[in-house]
């Protein structure tokens, strides 16, 4: 669904945004590996600890962050996104450091039902 990958990537990219300084980098890749869609965004934002990642996809935990301008974040966004993901039967990831950046990859299968 075009629609759904299409809310992954802006809020992905938002999310970058939101927490990348003036002056950063944010970088989009794509590409076709194993039949799947790969698809990555990475940043060199201000980065999250493993317990912030830990949290970053449960509905069950509260977690609020500041981005770069105080913009608040509840992570609401990343929960659509993961489910949105596995929909399409594929698989989201971070990969983050603090002061460093962070780095969200998404594997779609080709050709895939829709759940």
């Amino acid at each position: 669904d075009a629609n759904l990958i299409s809310t992954i990537i802006r809020n992905l990219i938002s999310n970058s945004i939101k927490f990348t300084n003036s002056g950063g980098k944010i970088t989009i890749d794509y590409t076709f590996k194993n039949n799947h869609h790969i698809i990555t965004v990475t940043d060199t934002g201000i980065g999250m600890n493993d317990a912030t990642i830990d949290k970053l996809f449960r509905i069950d935990t509260h977690l609020t962050t500041f981005g770069t301008n105080n913009e608040k974040g509840t992570g609401l966004g990343l929960i659509l996104c993961r489910e949105f993901v596995e929909k399409h039967n594929g698989e989201i990831s971070v990969e983050s450091e603090p002061g460093i950046g962070s780095k969200f990859t998404v594997f779609l299968p080709l050709g895939n039902n829709i759940q």
